[in-house]
């Protein structure tokens, strides 16, 4: 690996600023930093002599006379990251540039959850990839679950885990450096750095697939919470007389929003298993008990995002995850009850909708390793 390590917090925040939004000048660096021209000059030194940041052509052609006009940018290509996303029956494996920019992929079923033979299988993806892709500079892995010190699986509902270290575990079988982190909140450093909240102050991530989740930024940092991955949305109630399923309380987020959740209720009620998409499809075509459950399950998800603009405000909700395809069957469902709930007079909702594949949760984990390997740390 590079060696970029250490990084004081006034180089990290220029090298933070130049990845997320360069290239740029050195006078627009400086502006957007506060910096005197020789207190910048000082601080990219060391960034460029080792070759974290480059010299980028100007625009438009060839650069002024003089360094001062030429351009900083990073080398994006200068080192790889490794990212897993670890779910009860797959590991998915992605290869990233510093810039998050996804150049390979590789999945690998998962036989088992224990967690000597979970490392193993991993190891020997990560293996794969960096014969691929010489020059991997470290591992980023989100798992569904509680994560301590970006080291070791707390509690994991889907794995079976608790207290398992999971980055020591990956660390001695690869020789790499492991991050670890709750995978929602992985795909919110993300979302912040690179995608939909990329130069937002205030930003919410809602996800709906096997569980809920939910991460919020406030002045462009995510804000971690001690609930994270607790199943806070069993009790996030939308609608108190509403289903109740085994993974819920009655009317809540996880009954009438998850995938589980929804196949639950047709199950329930007319006693044949349907996967999600069917139902979706049955409700597209006016089937009644699919048009039903999808029905109320838009309500809901219209009815929780109206509370998180209503609360924390934000510049834009992003809606990811495996069970957005909610919104191509009951989009206008959604969007009439989210404006039920808001004041007439309140600005509209910025609702961005994107169907993720867990290569996109992979990807949220290898930003985690490129913040804390290579800057030091997370966040501006």
């Amino acid at each position: 690996m590079t060696s970029w390590l250490p990084l004081s917090p006034a180089e990290r925040s220029v090298a933070i600023e130049v990845l997320v939004h360069g290239p740029l000048s050195r006078t627009e660096l400086a502006r957007r930093l506060h910096l005197s021209q020789g207190s910048l000059t000082r601080l990219t030194k060391p960034l460029t002599e080792s070759g974290l940041l480059v010299e980028a052509p100007a625009a438009g052609g060839a650069a002024r006379q003089g360094r001062p006009s030429q351009p900083l940018d990073v080398r994006a290509e200068a080192s790889s990251f490794l990212g897993f996303k670890i779910t009860a029956d797959t590991v998915y494996g992605v290869v990233t540039t510093l810039r998050s920019q996804v150049t390979d992929r590789l999945d690998r079923p998962l036989a088992t959850h224990d967690p000597g033979a979970v490392a193993d299988l991993v190891a020997e993806t990560a293996a794969e990839l960096a014969a691929r892709h010489p020059g991997v500079a470290g591992i980023g892995v989100g798992v569904g679950g509680r994560v301590r010190e970006r080291a070791v699986v707390a509690e994991s509902a889907f794995l079976g885990w608790r207290d398992v270290p999971i980055a020591a575990l990956l660390q001695e079988r690869t020789g790499l450096p492991v991050v670890v982190e709750n995978d929602v909140a992985a795909l919110v450093e993300a979302e912040t750095w690179f995608g939909a909240g990329r130069g937002l102050d205030r930003f919410a991530v809602l996800t709906i697939g096997a569980g809920i989740g939910y991460g919020l930024v406030l002045g462009g940092t995510r804000v971690p919470f001690d609930e994270e991955d607790r199943g806070f949305g069993r009790y996030w109630i939308l609608d108190p007389s509403g289903p109740l399923t085994p993974d819920g309380a009655r009317g809540s987020a996880v009954s009438l929003l998850t995938v589980p959740g929804i196949e639950y209720q047709i199950r329930a009620a007319t006693g044949a298993d349907a996967r999600y998409e069917d139902i979706l499809a049955g409700a597209g075509a006016g089937e009644p008990m699919a048009s039903r459950v999808i029905g109320e399950a838009a309500r809901a998800l219209g009815t929780l995002v109206a509370q998180i603009a209503n609360f924390a405000m934000p510049q834009k909700i992003l809606l990811a995850g495996e069970g957005v395809g909610l919104m191509d069957v009951a989009g206008n469902t959604v969007r009439e009850t989210v404006r039920a709930h808001r004041h007439p007079l309140a600005a509209p909702v910025d609702l961005e909708t994107r169907v993720s594949d867990f290569h996109d949760w992979a990807r949220g984990a290898a930003v985690l390793a490129i913040q804390v390997l290579v800057l030091g740390g997370a966040g501006k």
